[in-house]
């Protein structure tokens, strides 16, 4: 064993410089009237999504989830009547290791009432200036940044037309030549092309108006998601939701999303019953973001990777 991994990760001075930034989000919350809530790490639901994992632990011979997000359980609260909440959590996905990922990261999620996405990108805007320093939030629809940096419409674009993309970036090698799923080729050019152009800008990014097959847990209108991502210096930090609250329309596409998954042949999961039983007592009108602050620590304290800004990162854990 490595004697030098009993040490913290980060240096003590930047976990006081963490605990200077994570207080006064809480505070910019508290001063906002925000009811902060904590809720369940380990649940007996997880995530359904095909492109997210849970990782798993077993319990008195039962099967439980690591929580991915504690999205599902602050919408149960707020079905309650819990008012806006926000929650500086810990959340778990067996996702990729490396210089801006850990399993085990810290996550600030918040809702807010008879707003839609755009009025949290209001909020979102104040915070990120708050922490960043940074100027003012920029906005640009999904179907702009595929037009300005791939010269590419993605919501009619076709398959042929895709493909043709990914030679030209020399990326024709990622995917199988006979994939049919656009999303896969978009999801291709968002994380190599489209996200690394903005890497170089000192203002933040949101990038709205998503396609369908993205809503993932969105209202939908207008044949657009209406959902956004926060990206600064091409780091995506945080994923917003003008929430759904039809409790029939969640589950079809919790039904989506588990029929996908074994076509894919993916692990599958079962739909959470807790939440499709709260949306049908009703949620209330809202949206909800979710930020990564580890990312946002990373940024903000001008280090080069994740594990800097972690007492203890996943090698020391």
């Amino acid at each position: 064993m490595n004697n030098h991994l009993w040490q913290p990760s980060a240096s003590i001075a930047l976990l006081r410089q963490r605990a200077a930034i994570i207080k006064a989000i809480r505070d910019f919350f508290n001063e906002r009237s925000y009811l902060e809530v904590e809720t369940p790490a380990m649940a007996q639901f997880g995530i359904t999504d095909v492109y997210l994992s849970n990782i798993n632990a077993q319990f008195r011979n039962q099967t439980y989830c690591l929580q991915t997000s504690p999205e599902y359980h602050m919408k149960r609260l707020l079905a309650a009547g819990s008012g806006p909440v926000f929650q500086i959590a810990k959340a778990f996905r067996d996702d990729e290791l490396g210089r801006w990922h850990n399993p085990e990261f810290t996550m600030l999620e918040w809702y807010q009432l008879n707003v839609d996405h755009h009025g949290l990108m209001n909020e979102m805007d104040e915070l990120l200036q708050l922490v960043l320093s940074c100027p003012p939030l920029i906005r640009k629809t999904y179907k702009e940044v595929f037009a300005e940096i791939c010269d590419l419409d993605p919501f009619s674009a076709s398959i042929d037309a895709l493909q043709k993309t990914l030679v030209r970036y020399e990326l024709d090698y990622v995917l199988d030549k006979d994939e049919q799923d656009r999303d896969q080729y978009l999801f291709l050019l968002m994380s190599h092309i489209v996200e690394p152009a903005f890497a170089e800008s000192d203002t933040p990014l949101a990038i709205y108006g998503f396609p369908v097959s993205q809503a993932a847990l969105a209202k939908v209108n207008n044949d657009v998601a209406e959902r956004f991502e926060i990206y600064f210096k091409g780091i995506e930090l945080a994923n917003g939701f003008h929430e759904l609250t039809d409790a029939q329309a969640q589950a079809n596409r919790f039904n989506q999303d588990i029929a996908s998954r074994l076509q894919k042949g993916v692990a599958p999961a079962n739909p959470d019953v807790y939440l499709l039983a709260a949306l049908r007592h009703g949620l209330p009108a809202c949206s909800g973001v979710a930020l990564g602050i580890d990312r946002l620590l990373m940024l903000a304290l001008e280090q080069p990777s994740i594990s800097n800004v972690l007492a203890f990162d996943f090698a020391r854990a």
